[in-house]
């Protein structure tokens, strides 16, 4: 039985990475900074021996392989004894190419915004059709046990992300997975932190271009100047379009929202309607992700019909607008939102939603672009759906945030304490209990955000 190690278990990519070894038939053992749940649990119960910290005792373990997660770095001490000894070793998404992918009809889903959710659609689509697809997954869907498995057809759907592969292999992650089927959902500038410029993004979403066979398919949507750059470098697969804001007229896909929160509308193509759909998400982005991946699903034999029923039974993504608390007067959603756009389009989907209900949004900055202030300028409109905003304002923070305060069109807070910030939202609830309607407290970070999630649950529990 082949044997490997994995750095960096814990995180989301290389814990259901790990979790396909094991039902592959491999011994695997894994270590990371923080070994704590819920993916240390999720991780034992598979069988793998988990590992604090880096030290390079590790190595008396003697594994075949060592698989490097992108967020070691040289310096780290057991990555520098692997390298001393020469030791075999793979990032984990040439893991993925080598060992899972091969002979694997691969279905990628990439894009800025809206990944996880539409690779969680698509795989759901997939598996209620009967066609037991594999995945691998970044988050935990809810239709769902596991964030990853192998499946049980060629079919495999994958969340494809731009982030680098590792320390030696500054690639995107998804130049290894060489899909037939393609999304590429939305292109923006992200990732500050490795990328200079939305070109600099743009040259890797052609390198992946490059890798899709002329048999294959990309689906993106028809009003993005961002991917018809990446096009015009050069493309040698068919393309499908797909629209949430064109007329039902036109010949590519075309979603025809018949609710203002998106929670019903209609599917045509080629001018003729396909299907209609009723579901429990909302929001003109979801419509977007859902028929991106109705696409995706027709390409490889799922009728929009078949996949209309699937998507009526979708019961979305932990941490995408995931109501965690409610009461008669308080309800609060959880919400990886780390970009401006994120931010902007799930509020804007919650305010058709709820009407004139109170939105009070909580954001931490916490991603690495967030933190250097690239969107800072864009931050204060995209949150216009809110009727307050309070900002977590941490000292490690790069930029000016009062600068954001006073030149927001709403009411606008920054708090450098969680303490704080906690006590003004429970103001804010106090304040609320003699208005009409309910208020949505909406908490946005990619994130723990500290626990204020569960120190403000416990609060309102008896209270509100």
């Amino acid at each position: 039985m082949q044997h490997i190690h994995i750095l960096g278990i814990c995180g989301t990519f290389m814990g259901s990475l790990a979790c396909l070894a094991v039902a592959k038939g491999l011994r695997v053992t894994g270590c990371d900074a923080n070994v704590y749940p819920p993916m240390s649990t999720q991780l034992e119960q598979a069988g793998i021996e988990l590992i604090e910290g880096y030290g390079p005792d590790q190595l008396s373990l003697e594994p075949d392989l060592f698989i490097i997660g992108n967020a070691m770095s040289r310096g780290n001490p057991l990555v520098e004894e692997i390298l001393n000894r020469g030791l075999n070793y793979l990032s984990g998404p040439q893991w993925l190419r080598e060992y899972i992918l091969p002979g694997k009809w691969v279905l990628a889903v990439s894009g800025t915004h809206g990944k996880t959710t539409t690779s969680s659609m698509l795989a759901w689509i997939l598996d209620y059709a009967g066609m037991s697809p594999g995945y691998l997954i970044g988050g935990v869907p809810n239709n769902f046990s596991a964030s990853s498995r192998l499946g049980e057809t060629p079919f495999f759907v994958i969340e494809a992300d731009e982030y680098d592969s590792a320390f030696f292999d500054k690639r995107s992650k998804f130049v290894h997975y060489q899909p037939r089927t393609l999304i590429i959902n939305n292109l923006e500038f992200d990732h500050a932190d490795i990328f200079d410029d939305l070109a600099a993004i743009q040259r890797q979403f052609h390198h992946l271009i490059r890798t899709v066979p002329e048999n294959g398919l990309i689906i993106m949507p028809t009003d993005s100047e961002a991917i018809d750059q990446v096009l015009e470098r050069g493309c040698w697969t068919p393309q499908s379009r797909f629209s949430v804001s064109s007329p039902a007229g036109q010949p590519y896909w075309v979603a025809e929202p018949l609710e203002e929160d998106g929670s019903h509308f209609a599917i045509y193509f080629e001018r003729k309607k396909q299907a209609e759909l009723n579901w429990s998400q909302l929001g003109r982005h979801n419509i977007a992700n859902g028929l991106a991946a109705m696409v995706a699903a027709h390409h490889v034999g799922v009728s929009p019909e078949i996949s209309a029923r699937a998507l009526s039974e979708f019961k979305g993504v932990k941490r995408r607008l995931e109501c965690i608390y409610e009461s008669p007067a308080v309800k609060v959603y959880d919400d990886f939102a780390h970009h401006p756009t994120a931010i902007e389009t799930t509020l804007a989907g919650l305010r058709a939603r709820v009407g004139q209900d109170h939105i009070v949004a909580l954001i931490e900055p916490r991603s690495n672009t967030m933190r250097m202030g690239m969107h800072q300028q864009h931050l204060g409109a995209a949150c216009n759906s809110a009727d307050t905003v309070l900002w977590y304002s941490p000292e490690e923070l790069n930029w000016n945030i009062e600068a954001l305060v006073h030149s927001s069109d709403i009411p606008t807070e920054a708090h450098p304490d969680l303490a704080m910030l906690l006590d003004r939202t429970l103001a804010l609830v106090k304040e609320s209990a003699n208005k009409s309607g309910q208020l949505h407290i909406v908490i946005m970070s990619n994130g723990g955000f500290g626990g204020i999630h569960q120190q403000l649950i416990k609060s309102l529990e008896g209270s509100y």
